[in-house]
């Protein structure tokens, strides 16, 4: 009787040996991350600031100040200041603090990360420098010199490899459908990127593309309309599948609707370009298909808005106190927006009013401010708390924040739609005889200059709306903590190899996960259903929650009875009294995701 009863003990005792020797313990690298949301921060603001004192530059011409600080020299940095600048870093913020928790795995490498960041600036710092001095391809969103242009292949192949190399070396076999977008951006980037941007070198700062005439436009607009598709839209709908169901505490609307717009929208975008060369040299049949796939990306891109918003559903009433879920809900919203708008201008017709005129410049604004604006802003409120572990110094300075954006980027989208349709309706007018009833084009520009100061207005807006988080942000990050180490975690070794076994030792241990059933892929971060955990989780717990711990913390295997991350007191249906919310005070650190011990 002795012995049977010493039997459990003993047994125990091996299955917690070889329950630790399968757990890996690690940390993320989120030093890396809060670089890149510094970045983001300070090149969004010079860009904007370069953009408002374009604004001003047209209604007042006397702000031309000097050929270097003329409106031909600075509009291309600011394009790219605020493309490449702002939203890539923010890019990069979103993609590097995400991929690590839903691969369960720090970065490949740290020095490839570092790499990357100090190499994009030093791209940014010199396009600052080339494009005042007038060093240009004239090529429109590619105004870069060629050694520049290299040096941006080479700092994106090693992004590239530190990317995939975090992908193969992962302890969640799942990939979430926020690493299919980012997948999709690092792939599609570098095509265009290179195949844009041949060219033969003249000298150190000149050279000239290989293509010619209507050749090298449509290559140019298949370059410029996928670089919004796929730097400034696959991207940042990786984010909002991401953070969304992060700061609303819902997993994602539809899974299934998030696969067949991923593979919709990789697929139709690619062609859309040559809607940028209604009525041009360009033959019509290759506008006609331009047209064709414009149209078709309505239903793919509205897929991709209603999944954002209907992720809300049952959790609006959180709009009233979350700013991050205001920021997300604005922005999504002009992706919606953006997304019918764009479509409706490549239609024939419809182009013959809007080509050449202001209606396009509100179009790109709704986009780029409205859309990865706001999904920016709300990204770095999300972050601020959780990386540098502390509350949001004022949120009523970033409710300020959030209202100011918005005014201001409406009167700068209403105030181009207007002076867009009446440059449109003004050229077209005719009188009885056939005449152009405004023959000089001055006339069409007086008419306009009333819209001009009501755009500077908004920008100025738009533009106090980011010193006012810059502020927000500096106040924040004075009152963290000295020491910021990388946050440690737990979770159970991976194989590559997945499966079942063969019985010879190959294939999945007994400890490895099975499977998660396709059938039930709604999740936060893998197969998500409101469980009993406190915010969305999994079967298997939300990716990077599972069995993460700051001390010593015991692990749990998947499948597990009890995935309950450590340090939760006790499980708690999403709504609950004592659900935090992401921004609520007693949320120093994300709940599903840097978990401390609270015991």
């Amino acid at each position: 009787m002795a012995q049977a009863s010493t039997a459990p003990a003993v047994s125990d005792s091996r299955s917690a040996a070889s329950e630790r020797s399968n757990i890996d313990i690690f940390s993320y690298d989120e030093k890396i991350v809060r670089y890149f949301v510094y970045a983001t921060v300070l090149w969004g603001f010079i860009g904007m600031s370069v953009g408002a004192l374009i604004a001003l530059q047209l209604p007042w011409p006397a702000a031309n100040l000097g050929e270097y600080l003329s409106f031909g020299r600075l509009r291309p940095l600011h394009t790219n200041a605020v493309i490449f600048a702002f939203a890539g870093n923010a890019i990069f913020a979103a993609i590097y603090y995400s991929t690590q928790r839903l691969c369960k795995a720090r970065m490949f490498s740290d020095w490839m990360s570092k790499f990357h960041f100090w190499g994009w600036q030093a791209i940014i710092v010199s396009a600052a420098i080339t494009l005042p001095l007038g060093y240009t391809t004239s090529k429109e969103y590619a105004e870069l010199e060629w050694p520049i242009d290299i040096a941006i292949a080479v700092v994106w192949i090693v992004f590239a490899i530190n990317f995939f190399g975090t992908l193969y070396k992962r302890r969640e076999k799942h990939l979430y459908v926020a690493l299919w977008f980012y997948i999709a951006t690092i792939v599609t980037v570098a095509v265009l990127h290179v195949g844009n941007s041949l060219a033969l070198p003249a000298s150190m700062l000149k050279s000239y593309p290989i293509y010619a005439g209507v050749q090298d436009a449509l290559v140019q607009w298949w370059y410029g309309h996928n670089a919004v598709a796929f730097f400034l839209t696959t991207p940042f709908l990786g984010l909002m599948y991401y953070f969304m169901p992060k700061a609303a505490e819902r997993p994602v609307f539809s899974y299934r609707l998030s696969i067949v717009h991923f593979w919709s929208l990789v697929f139709i975008y690619i062609w859309a370009g040559p809607h940028h060369l209604q009525y041009t040299a360009l033959p019509e049949w290759a506008g006609t298909l331009g047209m064709l796939f414009s149209v078709m990306l309505w239903m793919p891109s509205w897929g991709g808005m209603i999944n954002g918003l209907f992720t809300l559903r049952g959790a609006w009433h959180k709009l009233r106190d979350s700013v991050v879920l205001k920021m997300f809900v604005i922005g999504i919203t002009f992706y919606g927006m953006s997304t019918f708008e764009g479509p409706l201008l490549s239609v024939k017709s419809v182009n013959a009013l809007s080509h050449y005129t202001d209606w396009t410049i509100g179009h790109v604004h709704s986009g780029a401010l409205g859309w990865n604006g706001f999904m920016t802003f709300g990204m770095i409120y999300w972050l601020l708390p959780r990386l540098w572990r502390t509350d949001l110094w004022s949120q009523k300075l970033a409710n300020a924040h959030f209202w100011t954006g918005t005014i201001g980027i409406l009167l700068y989208v209403l105030a181009m739609y207007n002076s867009g349709i009446t440059q449109g309706l003004m050229w077209r007018a005719f009188d009885e005889a056939g005449n152009l009833m405004y023959p000089e084009f001055i006339e069409t520009v007086v008419q306009v200059i009333p819209m001009y100061w009501v755009r500077l207005i908004g920008g100025l807006l738009y533009l106090g709306g980011v010193m006012m988080m810059m502020a927000n942000m500096y106040m924040t990050i004075r009152s963290a903590p000295d020491d910021l180490p990388d946050p440690t975690f737990a979770a159970p070794r991976q194989p590559m190899k997945y499966g079942h076994g063969d019985g010879a030792g190959n294939g999945a241990s007994e400890q490895t996960p099975e499977p998660a059933p396709a059938r039930a892929r709604t999740a936060t971060e893998s197969e998500s259903v409101p469980t009993e955990a406190g915010t969305p989780g999994t079967e298997a717990e939300t990716p990077g929650t599972e069995a993460e711990t700051t001390g010593t913390k015991k692990a749990q295997l998947p499948g597990s009875k009890k995935a309950d991350g450590p340090g939760s007191k006790k499980a708690e249906l999403p709504g609950s009294k004592k659900a935090n919310l992401p921004d609520s005070k007693t949320d120093d650190a994300d709940a599903d995701e840097d978990s401390t011990d609270e015991s």
